[in-house]
């Protein structure tokens, strides 16, 4: 079976396109995909938009942190006839949200359940991409896909994954990743 982990970074910040109402206009940056069958990460640029959505629906399953809500909008221009939210998708935010009842960022949930967080942040990627700085985008990403694989796998062997409470206790929640 052919995971294909997928992030993306963009070109542009939510107060520079009119807010999120508008994430189509927000352009792509850089993405990252890990697959499971390559066995190795992909670096995608705007340039390489066609190629990064023909791995995504090559792919026996789509995996993220936010992929409905971000992800696929941010690409839609770049695939305009395609239906990427009906690609056999698991966006782990939508299902913690399902069980939640609110959405909990990936650097809280993986500090809670690996202990680790994120390297960076979407501003600094923005930043880094209009100062040419390409590499520090592409690794920022790269972090963040593999933050996310692991993620996955931690909630598919245990059934659970823990969180960042609003308090700043920590929390279980049961999850059933398994494919």
């Amino acid at each position: 079976m052919n995971l294909v982990f997928f992030d993306l970074e963009t070109q542009n910040l939510f107060q520079e396109v009119g807010g999120r109402g508008n994430i189509a206009r927000l352009r792509l940056a850089c993405a990252v995909t890990y697959s499971t069958a390559r066995g190795d990460f992909a670096v995608y640029w705007e340039r390489d938009a066609q190629a990064l959505i023909a791995e995504l629906k090559s792919a026996d399953r789509v995996i993220g942190y936010n992929l409905f809500d971000f992800d696929y909008q941010v690409l839609k221009p770049y695939a305009p006839f395609e239906r990427l939210d009906a690609l056999p998708t698991l966006d782990m935010l939508q299902d913690l949200y399902h069980h939640l009842g609110f959405r909990p960022g990936l650097d809280a949930v993986a500090a809670a359940t690996l202990g680790v967080s994120k390297t960076a942040d979407g501003v600094q990627s923005v930043k880094w991409f209009r100062r040419g700085e390409l590499e520090k985008v592409a690794e920022y990403c790269k972090a963040d896909v593999e933050i996310t694989r692991r993620l996955f796998e931690f909630g598919r062997e245990h059934g659970f994954v823990y969180y960042i409470t609003r308090r700043g206790g920590k929390a279980k929640v049961a999850v059933d990743w398994r494919l």
